[in-house]
């Protein structure tokens, strides 16, 4: 009997139906771009774009940039066009990019392992100073950021900056960003391992590759050798942290796949142990994999955290061996718990030299340029030339004699540098949000400092370490499902039904001491101008209900809904 013939419609659908688009993973032969975001890279990288600039950009102004180097390529050297004065949180999803952007761009200055010297701190407070309005914020990966930048001012601030040995190379795009690193590396008493060499031996080899400068999208390492695990490992894409081995001594515990923004993630071990010398290789290795067989047809499932979702730590680690490094790595032990409930080195500590560094703390990151070139004339007036960023938006000051502590201390605190801050000021952090982010839909900054100010004014005996992260969308840069308090911005009604600036509140996350997401309870939300009640309110909660010894993050997943309100 004949077969039915098919038609042109069944036709079609089984075709489609048959069809594979895969994820764009070039490992197993996706290599058509998906997206316009892979389209550009393809059409020509990111790292040529720094040419454009120099030779065109540069001498015919913003209007001479082509839009793909302006919202794309020019991110691999730092540059991000920032929000337009005057646009309010409920454009951001609404407007264009060239409606929401001005003709200003933030400048993210590259500092690994929060690394700075006197030289350099001075020359980035003077760009500040003469082509950024005064402009400064410490980030939480330990980079400074600089807004107000021009186009046109952009060759002269590369010359200075690289005139010191620093760089805006790779500091943002689809590409291996800033290696964030243990700000007392190499100095700390109670360090395992200086991983300094890993950090500036990656910098050398990778960063301004084209191996590595096009991934599916952005990628952040951390390597630390303190025990008191300062580098949020959890959270990164790819993380080194100090373990001893029972057998062969100091080395590094490998963790791949963390990662916050909408879909969080805890990075998994892998269950190996590095010595200080493969560090790199076994580097390029996760970052050769991340390239060859992360996804690329959609943009939010592109990050390292879905392909390890998905594939699991044994099948990751057994390509690293199998396909990248072709050897097996050496099994080994997990980190023990950090010590401390502070991991952010703020005050006076020993160096195992017998000198001291200095922990000091901002306003949720904020500082100018004027202050950072006084920071550093500081610095190096009490005997030091050495300073670093940490990843809670702090600095450290390292080297200093003990007959120069005190007087540092007090040059530090009349800058409103405190060495000794109040839980709120030492733990509140704030990303960019509305002043600059086009991204951000609230305020963050200026709210956060101001919190600051006012619990530091109504709770002025409580001392349990506590973190309040406020973030200006739900991207997450400020790490607001790992802190005691996170804010997450956006638009609320108050009491009268107007819409107004507010937070979705998130409680009881952490890093570190068990480690995990917090909470949201149903309908928590607070406007901007309720903020200070209501933090204060649920801190007299917890002093109240709190066991001897209890964390804030411990409480919070037992509480009642009602104490949390």
């Amino acid at each position: 009997m004949a077969a039915t013939p098919e038609s042109p419609a069944a036709a079609t659908t089984r075709r489609k139906a048959g069809r594979h688009r895969g994820e764009g993973q070039w490992a197993v032969g996706h290599f058509t771009p998906l997206n316009g975001n892979e389209q550009f890279k393809k059409d020509d990288d990111g790292l040529n774009v720094r040419t454009r600039i120099e030779t065109i950009y540069a001498k015919a102004g913003f209007d001479s940039i082509d839009p793909n180097d302006l919202r794309g390529r020019m991110r691999w050297w730092g540059l991000y066009t920032q929000r337009k004065p005057g646009i309010d949180g409920g454009k951001t999803a609404v407007l264009e990019p060239e409606e929401l952007e001005d003709k200003y761009f933030m400048l993210r200055v590259r500092v690994d392992g929060g690394q700075l010297t006197v030289a350099q701190l001075r020359a980035i407070g003077e760009v500040s100073d003469q082509y950024a309005r005064g402009t400064a914020d410490i980030t939480d990966r330990q980079n400074i950021q600089l807004h107000w930048i021009r186009i046109e001012d952009i060759p002269a601030i590369w010359e200075k900056l690289e005139g010191v040995g620093l760089s805006t190379t790779e500091a943002c795009g689809d590409c291996p960003r800033v290696i964030i690193g243990s700000p007392v590396a190499g100095i700390a008493a109670d360090e395992i391992i200086d991983g300094t060499p890993a950090v500036d031996e990656i910098h050398e080899r990778y960063i301004g590759s084209k191996e590595f400068s096009n991934l599916p999208r952005k990628f952040k390492t951390a390597i630390s050798g303190s025990p008191v695990q300062d580098v949020v490992h959890e959270i990164n894409d790819v993380a080194f942290v100090g373990v001893v081995h029972p057998e062969h001594g100091p080395g590094f515990d490998l963790w791949v796949g963390g990662g916050l923004s909408t879909n969080p993630k805890l990075a998994q071990r892998l269950g190996t142990w590095v010595p200080l010398d493969e560090v790199p290789d076994v580097w390029a290795g996760v970052v050769g994999i991340f390239r060859d067989y992360g996804y690329r047809r959609l943009r939010n499932r592109a990050r390292l955290k879905f392909l390890m979702a998905d594939w699991g730590p044994a099948k990751f680690r057994q390509v690293l061996e199998d396909e990248y490094l072709e050897r097996k790595l050496v099994d080994g032990p997990a980190p023990a718990q950090p010590l401390s409930k502070w991991r952010d080195h703020i005050g006076v500590h020993p160096q195992q030299d017998g000198r001291f560094y200095v922990g000091f703390a901002p306003r949720v990151g904020r500082v100018d340029g004027t202050t950072l070139t006084k920071v550093a004339e500081l610095a190096g007036a009490h005997g030091s030339d050495r300073l670093r960023t940490t990843v809670e938006q702090k600095m450290i000051i390292l080297d200093v004699a003990a007959d120069q502590v005190d007087s540092l201390v007090a040059g530090l605190e009349a800058l409103d540098f405190q060495v000794t801050p109040s839980p709120f000021r030492r733990g509140t952090m704030a990303c960019t949000g509305i002043e600059f982010c086009k991204l951000a839909i609230v305020e963050t900054k200026g709210r956060g400092a101001s919190l600051i100010d006012e619990l530091e004014r109504r709770m002025p005996d409580f001392q349990e370490p506590i973190t309040i992260n406020l973030n200006g969308c739900p991207n997450a840069c400020a790490r607001i499902q790992v802190a005691d308090i996170g804010l997450k911005g956006q638009l609320v009604l108050d009491k009268d039904g107007q819409q107004v600036e507010g937070y979705q509140v998130h409680l009881g996350g952490a890093l570190g001491l068990e480690a995990g997401f917090g909470r949201k309870v149903r309908g928590l939300k607070v406007t901007a101008d309720e903020l200070p009640d209501y933090v204060e309110r649920v801190l007299r909660n917890f002093e109240a209900q709190r066991e001897d010894g209890e964390r804030f993050a411990t409480w919070a997943a037992r509480a009642e809904e009602g104490a949390l309100k």
